[in-house]
C-alpha cells in the first residue's frame, strides 16, 4: 500500500512550528509494511489544500492529512476535501452534543458558536472518534476505493487518533503475509561518512539486498540498514544478519543502535562499575553536565563539575598550572590533562572529564582553527587525551565536544589499545 500525506498550516510553511506529524506517521505506518511515497504541505485556504489532496488522490488514491480540523476561520480542510469527493456538508448532531458536553462539564458555560464548526463533516464520511481532544477525524471514500484520513494537527492528538483508530483500519485493508518495511540503526562516533563508507567496503551501497542509509548529525553518523520486500517473519533475522556484518567493518566506532544516547550508556557503565565522574569544562560550558544530568537516576554517578571558561579560574579551581597555561595555552593537551585530573581529585571521583576547546565564530589561529577541541579523560589515574577539529558553528561544536567527551570516556573503559582510536578529525 502507497499513501501520501498532506500536513497543512500555515504555520508549517512558515517555519514557525516544526512539522513533525509527517516524521511519526512515516514511522509507525512504515512498520505496517506501509510506504510513504510523498509528503507535502501546504497553507490553510482552501485552494491549496483541495489541489494537494487531488493530485496526490490522482497518484495514490490513498492519502493522510494533519491539521485544519479546529474551530476557526483558516480550518478549512473539511469543506475543501469534502468538495474534491462532490461532498457538501451536514451537521453531526452527535457530534455537536458531545462538544457541548465537553463545554459545559469542563469549561462550565456552553459551546460558543465557532466550536459548532468542528460538528459539520462531509456528507457521507466515516467519522473518526478522538479521546484526546475536541476535533474529530474524518475518513472519506469513494467507489473506487480513493479515500483520505482526516487527523487534527495537534501532534498529541494526531497520534493517539492513529494508533486507536486509523493503524487498526490500514491493518485490516493489508493482505496478510505481505512485506513490511523494517529498519534497524546502528550509531557511531567520531568517524566520518566518507570513511565509513570505506570501511564497509562493498557493503556501503546495500547489504544483503537491504537499502543502507547515512544520517550524519551532531552525535555522529548513523547507518539505518531497511527492508523493503520481505514477510514480517523474515525481516529480523535479516536485519540481524545484516547489523552483524556492518558491524565487523565498522567495528569500534558503533556505540548503539536505535535511539541509544550515549549520555545514558555511559552513565549506565559507571553505575554498573560502581564509578562516579566528574566534569571539567571550558568550551562547553555545561553542556557535557547537562547532557549526563539530564539522564534520569545521573546523581547516582554525576558528583559535580567546574565551569572554568576563565584561565584564573582553571588555576584556582582546577590545579592547572599558570606555567603550562603560559607555554600551551589554555586549549592545549597539558591544559585538558589537568582539568581533568583537577575535577577528579576536587570532587573525589573515579572518573574526571576534562574538555577545552575555541568554538568560534573567533579566536581561531592558524595553528588552532575554530574548532579545535582538546578532550581528556582521567580514569582512576590513568589520563587519557585527544585533539579533534570539529565542523560546525558554535553551537553545533560544543555539542559535538561533548559527545566526543562520552565516546573517550567510553574508549577510556574499553582500554582501546589502537592509537588511531584516540585521533579525531570531526
Amino acid at each position: 500500500m502507497n499513501i501520501e500525506i498532506v500536513t497543512i498550516g500555515d504555520e508549517l510553511l512558515l517555519g514557525f512550528t516544526i512539522d513533525t506529524n509527517a516524521a511519526h506517521l512515516a514511522r509507525e505506518l512504515a512498520a505496517l509494511g506501509v510506504r510513504i511515497v510523498r509528503r507535502a504541505t501546504c497553507g490553510d485556504d482552501a485552494d491549496s489544500i483541495a489541489t494537494a489532496v487531488r493530485e496526490a488522490l490522482e497518484r495514490t488514491g490513498a492519502v493522510i492529512t494533519t491539521g485544519g480540523l479546529g474551530p476557526t476561520a483558516d480550518d478549512m480542510t473539511k469543506p475543501a476535501i469534502a468538495s474534491i469527493f462532490g461532498r457538501g456538508m451536514v451537521m453531526d448532531a452527535a457530534i455537536l452534543s458531545s462538544l457541548e458536553e465537553r463545554w459545559l462539564k469542563r469549561f462550565g458555560h456552553e459551546l460558543p458558536a465557532s466550536n459548532r464548526q468542528q460538528a459539520m463533516v462531509p456528507e457521507a464520511c466515516t467519522i473518526l472518534p478522538n479521546r484526546h481532544g475536541s476535533a474529530p477525524g474524518i475518513w472519506l471514500e469513494d467507489a473506487q476505493q480513493q479515500w483520505v484520513a482526516m487527523l487534527p494537527g495537534v501532534p498529541r492528538e494526531m497520534r493517539g487518533m492513529l494508533a486507536d483508530t486509523v493503524i487498526p483500519h490500514l491493518r485490516d485493508r493489508l493482505p496478510t503475509g505481505g512485506p513490511v518495511i523494517r529498519a534497524r540503526t546502528l550509531r557511531t562516533a567520531n568517524i566520518a561518512e566518507s570513511a565509513l563508507a570505506d570501511k564497509l567496503g562493498d557493503l556501503a551501497r546495500g547489504v544483503n539486498g537491504l537499502s543502507l542509509a547515512y544520517l550524519p548529525g551532531n552525535d555522529g553518523v548513523d547507518l539505518r540498514l531497511t527492508s523493503y520486500t520481505l514477510p514480517a517473519r523474515e525481516t529480523e533475522a535479516a536485519l540481524t544478519a545484516a547489523a552483524l556484518l556492518v558491524r565487523e567493518r565498522v567495528g569500534r566506532f558503533i556505540y548503539g543502535e536505535g535511539d541509544d544516547d550515549l549520555a545514558m550508556l555511559m552513565l549506565t557503565e559507571c553505575a554498573t562499575r560502581g564509578a562516579t565522574l566528574a566534569v571539567a569544562e571550558s568550551c562547553t560550558g555545561g553542556m557535557l553536565g547537562m547532557r549526563l544530568t539530564a539522564v534520569p537516576g545521573s546523581s547516582r554517578v554525576v558528583q559535580g563539575g567546574t565551569i572554568a571558561y576563565a584561565n584564573a579560574v582553571k588555576v584556582r579551581e582546577l590545579g592547572v598550572a599558570q606555567g603550562d597555561l603560559d607555554e600551551h595555552g589554555a586549549v592545549s593537551e597539558p591544559v585538558a590533562r589537568a582539568m581533568a585530573t583537577g575535577a577528579r581529585l576536587r570532587f573525589g571521583t573515579n572518573i574526571g572529564i576534562g574538555i577545552t576547546g575555541i568554538a568560534g565564530p573567533d579566536g581561531g589561529t592558524p595553528e588552532k582553527p575554530v574548532g579545535t577541541v582538546w578532550v581528556a579523560i582521567d580514569l582512576d589515574g590513568e589520563v587519557r587525551a585527544v585533539r579533534a577539529i570539529l565542523p560546525g558553528d558554535r553551537s553545533e561544536i560544543r555539542y559535538r565536544a561533548a559527545q566526543l567527551a562520552l565516546d573517550r570516556l567510553r574508549r577510556a573503559f574499553e582500554r582501546d589499545p589502537d592509537p588511531v582510536a584516540w585521533t579525531a578529525r570531526g
